[in-house]
C-alpha cells in the first residue's frame, strides 16, 4: 500500500507543482522558508530543538493558527519542560503564525508528504507527541510516526459528508492511519460517530466541542486602531458600516452593486471588504471600478493620507490578519463565501463580538454553528443576491434588531466554550507518563448546542477531495 500511494503521490506532485509555485508566487513572500518545505533546515531551527522534548502542532488555514495560538497558551502552563513548534502550509499562515506567537515558539513549514522530506523533518524534530488541527491526514508523515510510536492527536476533527465518504470509499489506505491516533477531539457527535466508522478507536474518541469558539478570543486587544483608520478616510462618525469578510469570487461584484443601490437609501454607507485571498485584490477592485465605486486600497494607507469626509464608499482590505478588527466597528456583517461559492466562512468571530450578520444558503463548513444562530435568532440567513439585499436594507434601517442579534449570536458562543480547556486536558493527560505534566482541574463540559442530524463541516481532505 506504501508503494503505491508513494508512486501515485509522485506523480500527482508532479503534475500539481507549478499550480501551487504559482500560486505561492501571486501570495508573495514564497522564498523565505521555501526549503523548509522539503525539510532542509537552517542552523537556527536545528539548534533550537537539539536535546528537547517537543510538541508539534500542525495549523493549515489562518482559522486553524488562530485555534494553535489559543492551545499553546492553554498548553505551555501545563507543559513546562516541552519545546512547542508550530507548522503551517501556506505563506499567509506563517504570516499569522509570526505574528501571534512568541519567539520561543518555533515556526516552520509543514513537509511536502513526500517520504524522505517527511522522514528528514521528523528525525530533525523528534517530536515526542504530534497534534494535527482538524482534517489534516498526510499518510507519509503520520505512517512515519506510527512507526517511530509517536502519539498522534487530531483535534477540532470535522468531517463533511463529501469528505467522509471519500475516506469510507478508500478506506483501505486510510482505516490503519485513523485507527493509529492517540486521541481524538470532535465538534459533535456526528463527527464522533463519523471516525468512529472510519476506524477510530471508540476509547479514543472525545466530543469536545469547536475549537473556534474559544479561539474567536473574547476581550483582546485590538491591535489595529480602525476609528483612526476610518477618519483618516473621511469615513463620518455615525455612518452606517457594512463588513463583508472573507468573499469569495463573485461576491465582490454583488456587494459593489448592492452598495451603490443601497447608498441612495444610506447616503453614508461604507463598505469594507475583505477578500477571503488577499492576492486577489487588483481582480475585486476592478470589478469595483467597473461599477463606479469609489474605492481604496488598506495597502495604500500611510500616516500621511487623509480624504476629505464623504469621498470614499469603500475600503477593500488586500493584507492579512486584520478582519476581526472591522468587524469590531461593523453595525452588519456579511460572511462570505456563502453566496457565489459552497462552504461559507466562519460565522464564529463576528458572533463573539455581538455583531448582528447576514450569510447566504451555502454555509455547509460550519452547518450546525449556523443553524444554531439562525434558530436562536443571532443571525439571519438568505437564499440569493436578492434576498440579501433585502435583508442589508432591512437591518440597517432597525437598529433595535441589528442590537438583538447581536446579543444572541455572542450568547450562542459564550455558552460553547470550553473546548480549549478539554482539548488540552485529553492532550496533557496521554503525555502524563512521558514528561512532567501540570494537570488543572478540568471545566466542566459546556452546554454544546448543535442539532446532532447536521454534519459539522464540508472541508476535504488536503491531498483528497
Amino acid at each position: 500500500m506504501r508503494i503505491i500511494y508513494n508512486i501515485l503521490f509522485t506523480f500527482f506532485f508532479v503534475l500539481s507543482a507549478p499550480f501551487y509555485f504559482v500560486k505561492m508566487w501571486r501570495r508573495g513572500n514564497w522564498r523565505k522558508g521555501f526549503k523548509q518545505r522539503f525539510a532542509q533546515y537552517g542552523a537556527g531551527v536545528k539548534q533550537a530543538v537539539t536535546n528537547r522534548d517537543i510538541l508539534w502542532l500542525h495549523a493549515v488555514s489562518v482559522g486553524d493558527v488562530n485555534i494553535c495560538t489559543q492551545l499553546i497558551k492553554a498548553l505551555e502552563p501545563r507543559l513546562p519542560n516541552i519545546k512547542i513548534i508550530v507548522s503551517t502550509t501556506t505563506t499567509t499562515g506563517m504570516g499569522e503564525l509570526l505574528k501571534q506567537l512568541p519567539s520561543h515558539i518555533e515556526k516552520i513549514f509543514y513537509p511536502v508528504d513526500y517520504r524522505a522530506y517527511v522522514k528528514r523533518a521528523i528525525g530533525v524534530m523528534h517530536p515526542k507527541a504530534i497534534v494535527l488541527v482538524e482534517a489534516e491526514i498526510w499518510p507519509n508523515f503520520l505512517w512515519h510516526a506510527q512507526d517511530r510510536g509517536i502519539p498522534v492527536f487530531l483535534v477540532n476533527a470535522r468531517l463533511s459528508e463529501r469528505s467522509f465518504r471519500g475516506y469510507r470509499r478508500f478506506g483501505f489506505l486510510f482505516r490503519p492511519l485513523f485507527a493509529a491516533f492517540t486521541g481524538v477531539g470532535c465538534q459533535n457527535d456526528v463527527d464522533a460517530a463519523r471516525l468512529r466508522e472510519l476506524g477510530c478507536r471508540p476509547e479514543a474518541v472525545r466530543v469536545v466541542g469547536n475549537l473556534k469558539f474559544d479561539a474567536a478570543k473574547l476581550g483582546e486587544k485590538s491591535r489595529l486602531d480602525v476609528p483612526a483608520l476610518f477618519r483618516q478616510l473621511g469615513v463620518p462618525v455615525d455612518a452606517p458600516v457594512l463588513v463583508a469578510g472573507s468573499t469569495h469570487a463573485g461576491e465582490e461584484a454583488i456587494l459593489g452593486g448592492l452598495l451603490k443601490r443601497l447608498r441612495t437609501r444610506f447616503p453614508e454607507l461604507f463598505l469594507v471588504l475583505v477578500p477571503r485571498h488577499f492576492e486577489r485584490g487588483r481582480e475585486v477592485g476592478r470589478e469595483l471600478e467597473a461599477q463606479g465605486v469609489r474605492f481604496l486600497y488598506r495597502s495604500e494607507i500611510t500616516a500621511q493620507t487623509q480624504w476629505a469626509p464623504g469621498k470614499l464608499e469603500c475600503l477593500l482590505v488586500n493584507t492579512t490578519g486584520e478582519l476581526r478588527f472591522f468587524y469590531e466597528q461593523a453595525d452588519l456583517v456579511f460572511v462570505g463565501k456563502s453566496i457565489t461559492a459552497e462552504g461559507g466562512q466562519n460565522p464564529i468571530e463576528p458572533g463573539a463580538l455581538g455583531k448582528a450578520m447576514v450569510f447566504g444558503p451555502n454555509m455547509q463548513n460550519f452547518a450546525a454553528i449556523s443553524q444554531t444562530l439562525v434558530e436562536r435568532g443571532g443571525a439571519v440567513q438568505v437564499p440569493d443576491a436578492a434576498a440579501l439585499e433585502k435583508a442589508v436594507a432591512e437591518l440597517l434601517d432597525d437598529a433595535p434588531r441589528r442590537i438583538q442579534l447581536g446579543h444572541q449570536a455572542q450568547a450562542v458562543v459564550r455558552e460553547n466554550l470550553g473546548a480549549i480547556e478539554r482539548t488540552v486536558e485529553m492532550i496533557t493527560r496521554h503525555l502524563g507518563d512521558t514528561t512532567d505534566v501540570y494537570v488543572a482541574p478540568t471545566a466542566a463540559p459546556a452546554r454544546l448546542h448543535f442539532s446532532k442530524s447536521n454534519a459539522a463541516s464540508s472541508r476535504s481532505p488536503r491531498g483528497f477531495a
